[in-house]
C-alpha cells in the first residue's frame, strides 16, 4: 500500500496547526504563562502567547505539519515493499 504524501500532509498540517492553537487559546484561557509554548517564538516567525500568535501559530503548524506529512508519506513510499 502507497501512502499519499499530499493526504498525509494536508492531515498532519491541519491536526498540528490546530494543535498549536488549541494550547495557545487554552494557556490564555487559564492565565497561565505557558512557559513551554513561548518557545515556540524561536521556530516559528511571529508567534506570541496571543491571540494573534495562535492564528499565526496555526499558519506555522500547518506548513510544518505538512512538510512533515509529505516526507513521511515519501520516505514510507521508498522503503515500504509491496508483495507481488
Amino acid at each position: 500500500m502507497k501512502l499519499k504524501p499530499l493526504a498525509l500532509g494536508l492531515a498532519l498540517g491541519i491536526v498540528w496547526g490546530l494543535s498549536i492553537f488549541a494550547a495557545t487559546i487554552w494557556a490564555l484561557i487559564r492565565g497561565c504563562e505557558g512557559m513551554h509554548l513561548n518557545l515556540l517564538h524561536f521556530f516559528y516567525l511571529g508567534y506570541s502567547l496571543s491571540f494573534v500568535g495562535s492564528l499565526i501559530g496555526l499558519i506555522w503548524g500547518f506548513v510544518d505539519g505538512f512538510i512533515a506529512g509529505i516526507i513521511v508519506a515519501f520516505l514510507y513510499n521508498l522503503f515500504a515493499k509491496e508483495k507481488a
